[in-house]
């Protein structure tokens, strides 16, 4: 069930971007939330992240690292998906993405773990007629064909992904960040050519040129999707989440890869996932992700001639 609380209706969310009166046609940006973490392999509390992070928007600004300011963006918060049957709030979050990439509507997705970024994939696929690429960066490939015996799990995202007709290969989707690994994913690996750039890879070619070699194998395809697993970052930076890994990117590295990705491919989506508040009492996960959010609404509000340099 899509739900719009008090916070989704409220103007000051989303740094006062928030126009609660318009239709998903007349935004220049639509958010939504998916507060769920039944998909969880370890640890929960993503489910918290859609409410904190508006909580913690009416104090912060529509401003770029830049200093560039981009107020007259409109952004309408459609609210939460939610409900106990997850087969039937995933087909209403893939008709729900299906309606915006039709109406061309650039879109960004709260999670919840990794899982909910299935059904947002399951919406663009939905909507088009041609091969769409996508950018998973995580510490994780999510390439399990099962995870727990489930096979709709934050282990099974890319997986699931290769099994819809506008994925056509695994050279549709590129994966960097990547510092751990399954044993079935150990082996699809071993038997398939998979596009990848661990965190190692990061540090040891310099970010620039990991994003360089990324913009040049999506650069074929008119439409990307971004998914960012907050536990891509090294968990110094953003401890609230519940499959850390030591050694991932630092913030310079995670904002430099999403200029360069943002400003060179037409990405039409954005997801942030996998941060879990009740982890980390300092918040630096959700702190994190707001950074990320408010950097990459100010590409689009440059697209659409709504930032001010």
């Amino acid at each position: 069930m899509q739900n719009k609380d008090e916070l989704a209706k409220n103007p000051g969310v989303w740094c006062g971007l928030n126009k609660p009166e318009m239709t998903e046609e007349e935004a220049d940006v639509v958010v939504f939330g998916i507060p769920f973490d039944g998909g969880v392999s370890f640890r929960g509390g993503a489910a918290d992240a859609p409410r904190l992070l508006r909580e913690n928007t009416f104090n912060s600004t529509p401003c770029t690292e830049k200093l560039e300011y981009y107020d007259r963006l409109n952004l309408l918060d459609g609210g939460d998906f939610i409900g106990p049957d997850r087969e039937v709030f995933f087909n209403e979050i893939k008709e729900y993405v299906t309606k915006l990439v039709k109406m061309g509507k650039k879109f960004t997705m709260i999670g919840g773990d990794h899982s909910v970024t299935i059904p947002v994939e399951w919406g663009i696929n939905e909507a088009l007629d041609e091969d769409f690429g996508i950018v998973h960066i995580d510490a994780h490939m999510d390439l399990c064909y099962k995870l727990g015996g489930d096979h709709l799990s934050h282990g099974n995202t890319q997986r699931r992904a290769l099994e819809m007709k506008n994925i056509s290969s695994l050279e549709n989707i590129y994966f960097i960040g990547i510092r751990s690994i399954e044993p079935d994913e150990f082996e699809f690996k071993k038997e398939n050519n998979i596009q990848v750039k661990t965190s190692y890879d990061c540090f040891k070619e310099g970010i620039e040129s990991v994003a360089d070699d990324c913009i040049s194998k999506m650069k074929k395809y008119n439409k990307v999707y971004i998914t960012f697993d907050i536990d891509a970052l090294d968990p110094g930076y953003a401890a609230g989440t519940g499959t850390p890994q030591f050694g991932g990117l630092t913030p310079r590295m995670s904002l430099t890869l999403l200029e360069k990705l943002f400003t060179e491919l037409n990405v039409i989506g954005f997801d942030v996932v996998e941060i879990a508040p009740n982890l980390d009492p300092s918040l630096t996960a959700m702190f994190a992700g707001r950074k990320l959010l408010t950097q990459v609404w100010g590409y689009w509000a440059d697209e659409v001639g709504k930032l001010e340099k």
